[in-house]
């Protein structure tokens, strides 16, 4: 793990969490159609490799990973999210993914630890 010294600031790759995250998604949910009873499972999956896949990194930063998986139905979807943060160092990123059967969306924000 990478050590980092009070004063090494290092910002928030947005672009390298949305392909992990990506890839999570695709993992668990490439090929597979919507299933109510699945749900539950396919949201802890992409969350926890998500999750496993930023730690991995070594970056000084702690990770909230927030997963929804939503059946198309022809109904509306918004989200939203706000931060009070350091924009510096801290950040979040947003994966849109979908298929025929289904939406999902998984947000990840990440803030740096107080070194």
């Amino acid at each position: 793990m990478d050590e980092y010294h009070h004063g090494d600031e290092v910002p928030f790759n947005a672009d390298e969490a949305h392909h992990i995250v990506k890839e999570s998604i695709d993992s668990v949910l490439h090929g597979v159609d919507y299933n109510n009873n699945k749900v539950n499972q396919w949201t802890a999956s992409i969350v926890e490799h998500s999750l496993t896949q930023l730690v991995k990194q070594g970056k000084p930063f702690k990770y909230i990973v927030n997963c929804a998986v939503m059946q198309k139905s022809g109904s509306g979807l918004h989200t939203a999210n706000s931060c009070f943060w350091d924009t510096s160092t801290d950040g979040s990123c947003t994966v849109r993914w979908e298929n025929r059967t289904m939406y999902c969306i998984v947000s990840v924000f990440a803030v740096a630890l107080a070194v």
